[in-house]
């Protein structure tokens, strides 16, 4: 089995790293192989509703290594995804909502029915916030989502400081320990035989 992170924060060893690296570290220690991405600090394209994904076997019109990296890895097959954000003016990093907008739009049948979960890393408000907005590629998606003992986030403002949230820290190790539990539970179960047609109602008449 494995779960595929992907850090939203252009700060590589920053403290979005080091709540990731909680979850990841309780997955190996269940046997589960993970993967780390981060999206660092160049730019990134957002979605254009071009419809070109559409066309051409789901591949975004855009090629550049970071989605072509995350597509590799979704197309190598994972079983589950955790994405973080740090908090930027209440809501996630913007280049990680651009990326996320067409990985799930372009190739969103790769995750379908892999549990997922959202951490956001702040300095004092805006988590919960950032945490709603990210679920909503999984709850769109046919994705379960991973519980824990709390909310999934983690404080610190300068790199460094969210090992001291010990609270923050407990809930990325549940986290982990949620999201092997749900993997492999899943494991044994048969995806949905069949899906009814989408229906989608336009309300511009």
């Amino acid at each position: 089995m494995r779960v595929l992170l992907i850090n939203g924060s252009p700060h590589a060893k920053g403290n979005t790293s080091i709540a990731l690296a909680e979850v990841a570290k309780v997955l190996e220690e269940e046997g589960i192989t993970t993967i780390t991405v981060g999206i660092g600090t160049q730019s990134v394209r957002g979605c254009v509703a071009c419809g070109a994904c559409r066309k051409n076997h789901t591949y975004c019109a855009f090629s550049d290594a970071l989605y072509d990296q995350l597509r590799t890895i979704l197309e190598e097959g994972v079983d589950g995804l955790v994405v973080g954000s740090p908090v930027y003016y209440a809501g996630p990093n913007g280049s990680l909502c651009a990326l996320m907008d067409r990985l799930f739009y372009s190739c969103g049948s790769l995750l379908a029915y892999k549990p997922a979960a959202a951490v956001a890393v702040c300095r004092r408000g805006g988590a919960s916030a950032t945490f709603d907005r990210l679920n909503k590629y999984f709850t769109i998606n046919n994705m379960p989502v991973v519980p824990s003992q709390y909310w999934n986030s983690v404080h610190g403002a300068a790199a460094g400081e969210a090992l001291e949230d010990l609270e923050g820290l407990q809930t990325m190790r549940t986290l982990g320990r949620n999201m092997a539990w749900m993997m492999r539970g899943l494991s044994h179960e048969p995806l949905p035989v069949s899906e009814e047609p989408k229906l989608k109602t336009s309300f511009v008449r």
